[in-house]
């Protein structure tokens, strides 16, 4: 009989976007080389998640396992400017290398890379073999961007399979509820309330709620959930774009949420297409002036 899952709260944590939580659940003693690797890779992700990606730069030198060089790549390719195209081409690299091309570390990290880039066919290319729960997860993520719920209502019941109760597998089924609509967004609704109950109310599960809520008409249920969420973290990306739709719905002021997403994610989708409908609206003044 095996051990207990020393990684769990570690993992766990991860998952439901408690990152500092995951962090300091990192101290586990006498672990195998493998686990060992396994925790590194987690943590150093979670350093990524808040942001601090030259810590990671710095501390996964040229000797450390593939799975935590494929994380470094990542904390590369998020740094930007000239690291990103560095990171783009180290990976290039490792996935041509058949010694280690097939490491579930390093596809996670190019499924992920890619789906920045929006290069969902090339993340594909390197996550559709699944096996873990984590590229199955993200294969769920990338099908929905493709608006192929069909594809992604697939992968959910391969992880079901594999693990139906496991935390990744319900964040999976409530992503998948939501956006097939109607009373499945209900479902999805009591998904993210549940994993909040179990274990922690944390910044993404309150906006996986708050969606929910968005959806169902609930606005000012919504914006409540928000505004939780936003005392937990100010700068969150998420967050900040949640609360402007919601308080358009709302009819309430949306400038300067849109200011902070504005200042801390430049290049946020929102911020672009907020960008891009003042140009529209300046060249249509300058036409009549």
């Amino acid at each position: 009989m095996s051990g207990p899952d020393v990684l769990f709260p570690l993992r766990n944590n991860f998952y439901l976007g408690a990152f500092q939580a995951a962090i300091n659940e990192s101290n586990v003693r006498n672990l195998s080389d493998a686990d060992a690797t396994e925790k590194d890779s987690f943590v150093y992700r979670s350093y990524i998640a808040l942001g601090q990606y030259q810590l990671v730069i710095d501390e996964i030198n040229d000797s450390a396992p593939t799975a935590l060089q494929a994380v470094k790549l990542l904390a590369l390719y998020l740094s930007g400017g000239a690291q990103k195209d560095k990171a783009l081409s180290g990976l290039s690299e490792w996935l041509s290398d058949t010694a280690v091309s097939s490491n579930p570390t390093l596809l996670l990290i190019a499924g992920m890379i890619y789906t920045h880039e929006q290069n969902y066919n090339e993340a594909l290319k390197h996550t559709h073999v699944g096996g873990t729960l984590d590229l199955c997860a993200l294969n769920v993520q990338i099908y929905l961007k493709m608006h192929r719920a069909d594809y992604a209502e697939k992968q959910l019941k391969i992880m079901q399979q594999i693990d139906e109760d496991h935390t990744l597998t319900q964040l999976a089924n409530a992503w998948v509820n939501l956006s097939l609509g109607g009373a499945k967004v209900q479902e999805a609704y009591y998904i993210f309330q549940e994993l909040c109950e179990k274990y922690t109310r944390t910044v993404m599960l309150m906006n996986g709620s708050a969606v929910c809520q968005m959806h169902m008409g609930q606005f000012e249920d919504a914006e409540a959930s928000l505004l939780e969420a936003l005392n937990k973290d100010s700068k969150d990306a998420n967050t900040l774009a949640n609360l402007i739709v919601c308080s358009l719905h709302l009819s309430k002021p949306t400038a300067r949420y849109l200011s902070q997403l504005k200042i801390t994610h430049p290049n946020h989708v929102l911020v672009e297409r907020a960008a891009a409908g003042e140009a529209s609206f300046e060249r249509a003044v300058q036409s009549v002036a």
